[in-house]
């Protein structure tokens, strides 16, 4: 983890191993939050995730919705935190994550490219309530028009809508709201700290009200969970339902941190299934690619029929230059 040291606040314990002992450490009821400076901030996208960006930036690193099967709990085990007990409890915050974007994005080194907000944590989580890093962050990537996604299943994140419209109309700007399913009994399971898949829908359609371009992030589809033909039908349907310019459905992976924590919750909740999921994983963290590629494909074609971004238009620039340069 590349971070840089900032004072320590006077009071504050011993940071653990790999948090750098200066870092301020504050504690805000349950949650320690580490407040760190970042060397860098842009991060290459694993090929695996498969998705549309190839670059990302997380401003937090742990997330209070602590959702089971989040691959950034592998993250924490690297700083010497617990990646399962930890994650939703200790938050990693880049305080000066906007000032760091700004600057790599002006290196000749940057060749461009979509990032993605929000892979380690989500960026609009309760902390960001307190930090405010979004609105730094998304005015230097309108300012270098450099094309973002922000994954995100907060409500938070119509406070900023009007930036987000403000940025597309100088690159292709959006919000990727995640629901993998509509059951609430199991998102309470699988999904604690997050918001009901209604409340989630119910974003989507004001974001694209308001003008902020959302689509969804169908993820995770949990095998023999949520991937039925009446649970899949009944995504897309209410996602239709919201105006969402896009739909992109992702099958859950198990890599090392969220493999554990989430295999111990189905042998517990559903045992029948672990044999299931030993031939689906079997291989490593990303599920069989027979097995993704008929729920993928499924999804798609209810997404046509549903008409889910047919009106939409692929993104293209504002030609009033003298308006792109007030925005500038």
């Amino acid at each position: 983890m590349r971070f840089d040291a900032l004072p320590l606040v006077a009071d504050a314990p011993a940071a653990l191993p790999r948090i750098e002992r200066r870092a301020v450490r504050r504690q805000r009821g349950a949650t320690t939050f580490y407040e760190v400076a970042a060397r860098t901030v842009i991060d290459k996208v694993p090929p695996a995730l498969g998705l549309d960006a190839g670059w990302a930036v997380s401003p937090y690193r742990g997330c209070a919705h602590a959702c089971l099967y989040c691959s950034g709990r592998r993250g924490h085990r690297y700083l010497g935190l617990d990646g399962e007990r930890d994650f939703g409890t200790s938050i990693v915050v880049k305080t000066d994550a906007a000032r760091r974007l700004r600057a790599e994005l002006g290196k000749p080194a940057w060749r461009g490219g979509t990032i993605a907000i929000g892979l380690t944590g989500d960026c609009y989580q309760q902390a960001e309530a307190t930090y405010r890093l979004m609105p730094g962050i998304m005015a230097a990537l309108r300012d270098t028009a450099t094309p973002f996604q922000i994954m995100t299943k907060s409500t938070l994140v119509l406070r900023d809508a009007e930036l987000i419209a403000q940025a597309a109309q100088v690159c292709d700007a959006r919000v990727m709201v995640s629901i993998g399913f509509v059951d609430d009994r199991l998102r309470r399971a699988v999904e604690p700290g997050a918001p009901s898949a209604q409340k989630r829908l119910e974003l989507c359609a004001e974001l694209n009200d308001r003008g902020a371009a959302c689509g969804v992030l169908m993820a995770p589809i949990l095998p023999c969970l949520t991937d039925s033909e009446d649970q899949l039908r009944a995504v897309v349907r209410r996602v239709a339902e919201t105006g969402a310019v896009s739909i992109t459905p992702m099958v859950l992976q198990l890599p090392p941190g969220a493999r554990d924590w989430y295999l111990r919750w189905l042998a517990d909740e559903h045992p029948a299934l672990l044999p299931r999921y030993a031939e689906l994983y079997g291989a490593g963290p990303v599920a069989a690619q027979a097995y993704r590629d008929r729920v993928t494909t499924r999804v798609a074609e209810l997404a046509r029929l549903y008409g889910i971004g047919a009106g939409h238009r692929p993104w293209a620039p504002v030609r009033d230059a003298d308006h792109q340069m007030a925005l500038l």
